[in-house]
């Protein structure tokens, strides 16, 4: 929806324009230092994420047996990640509102670090697996929280670009564990992975609780105060606390789920839910899984190298994302971003049913399906750059838009007081989506070949663009106030 179409439902062009002045007039200095400080969750997050990647093929090759991984406990390793934050999402939706969202993130910390503290100390694979769930536990939270606390923090000029910052910490991350795991054993990649996290709470004691929930519990005299420290001395605080006070005072009675049936709230949280599940059916994480073996396909002699190249697109493009977001809108980029993924996904197909048309004409039926796809490659000239070309396209197409922006607008458009609860379902929805599509990929790909597998993603790809086109509001340059007004209008 357009500047335009917004301002008649909400305030008088007289109040726009005093707001356009006093955003023009805010200093960010400190609104930058508070968000430093809470992205280092996300740079954690993407510690964890990243970390199996080098650690599972040292822990497979373990001259302890005791810690010595098979196939079956390597994708446990992995995946198990994604259960634990599944779990963090619910409790992480229950703590925000009822301690606050600084203190929520502070206690992330505390599993993080016991968790690779158990990876580092473990004695059979189930330390491992607690140390993983503990770490996955404490990413859920922290996917949950740190959104949150940066758009009730940050003004509508920059919370695009402070929101994207989210997702682009995550991929640095990712890529500093790719990086780290080239030089380091996987017990001392351990020790540097816990580090962010031990910053990040010493850092977060200095930082504010957020206005927004300040004000949410009465705390008006603090909210204000917390308000001049993060817009600056050059501004009147007291008009921005006057407007988000007045909604959160029409909202003063604590929220039931009997709620749910009001479109006001149902909208919001279909439309962030239903993000997350795109965002995970995509099929990212099957394209990341096929990664290594395009990178052998490429001639890269060291796969790790491949996955550094992976890593710093994710991060170039998530940066990029990160600069325009406030200016393209988050519905365009994520609009494009869907298109690109779902056009590459497809060309995905097309490349394995050319592979699978090569098999078939082989006599390697009966072999293993990697063993006869590298011999058929190097008998047969298939078009080799093709996966490549479509694995960079379609990385740089998730970093571009439908990486960032569902956690951006699921941190924008539910009203304050049910944004625990609806951001702890959307957080559960796609760690739950993540784990399935992870756990039920070979699956896939024996009943419906990998060509129909990449196919099937490309569909969701393409739903996902509809679905931004027709449902998904563009919230650039709204305040949260002004976002809630919106889907009030609409019910």
């Amino acid at each position: 929806m357009s500047t335009e179409e917004y301002r008649p439902l909400l305030e008088p062009d007289g109040d726009a324009q005093k707001e356009q002045q006093y955003f023009n007039n805010v200093c960010n200095r400190n609104l930058y230092l508070a968000t430093f400080a809470a992205v280092l969750g996300p740079l954690s997050f993407g510690f964890v994420l990243g970390y199996s990647s080098p650690a599972i093929p040292e822990l497979e090759a373990n001259s302890n047996p005791y810690l010595k991984l098979d196939t079956t406990q390597a994708s446990w390793f992995g995946s198990l990640v994604t259960i634990g934050a599944a779990v963090g999402g619910i409790i992480g939706g229950w703590i925000v509102d009822k301690i606050g969202r600084k203190p929520s993130l502070m206690i992330c910390a505390f599993p993080y670090v016991s968790g690779f503290m158990m990876i580092i100390a473990a004695q059979n694979v189930w330390m491992l697996y607690g140390g993983r769930v503990l770490t996955g536990l404490a990413s859920g939270v922290t996917s949950l929280v740190v959104p949150v606390y940066i758009s009730e923090t940050a003004h509508p000029k920059v919370r695009g670009l402070l929101g994207s910052s989210v997702q682009l910490m995550v991929v640095t991350g990712i890529m500093g564990a790719y990086v780290g795991g080239m030089v380091l054993p996987w017990y001392w990649l351990a020790v540097v992975s816990s580090l962010p996290p031990t910053i990040m709470v010493a850092l977060m004691c200095f930082m504010p609780e957020t206005p927004r929930y300040l004000l949410s519990v009465n705390k008006c005299a603090e909210a204000l105060q917390v308000l001049a420290w993060l817009r600056g001395p050059e501004v009147d605080s007291e008009w921005e606390c006057r407007q988000i006070e007045a909604s959160c005072d029409e909202q003063d009675t604590k929220f039931s789920l009997s709620e749910l049936k009001n479109p006001a709230i149902y909208k919001p949280v279909l439309i962030g839910i239903f993000l997350m599940l795109f965002q995970q059916l995509s099929g990212i994480n099957a394209v990341m899984f096929y990664a290594e073996t395009i990178f052998e396909q490429a001639n890269f002699e060291n796969s790790s190298e491949g996955t550094v190249i992976v890593g710093g697109v994710q991060v170039v493009f998530t940066a990029v994302a990160a600069l325009i977001m406030d200016k393209a809108g988050r519905k365009l980029l994520l609009a494009i971003s869907a298109l690109i993924m779902s056009i590459s996904a497809a060309v995905f197909g097309v490349y394995f049913k050319i592979w699978q048309a090569h098999i078939n004409n082989s006599s390697l039926h009966k072999t293993d399906i990697l063993t006869a796809h590298n011999l058929v490659s190097e008998a047969i000239s298939a078009p080799t750059w093709l996966p490549l070309v479509c694995l960079v396209v379609f990385i740089a197409g998730f970093a571009l838009g439908c990486g960032p922006i569902p956690w951006l607008v699921m941190s924008e458009i539910f009203p304050v007081r049910a944004r625990g609860l609806a951001s702890g379902a959307c957080v559960i929805a796609n760690w739950l989506t993540a784990f399935l599509v992870t756990k039920e990929f070979q699956d896939l790909v024996e009943n419906i070949t990998q060509y129909g597998t990449f196919w099937l993603f490309s569909s969701f790809c393409f739903m996902n663009l509809l679905f931004t086109i027709f449902f998904v509001p563009e919230t650039k340059g709204k305040t949260l106030e002004q976002i809630e007004a919106h889907f009030k209008a609409t019910a």
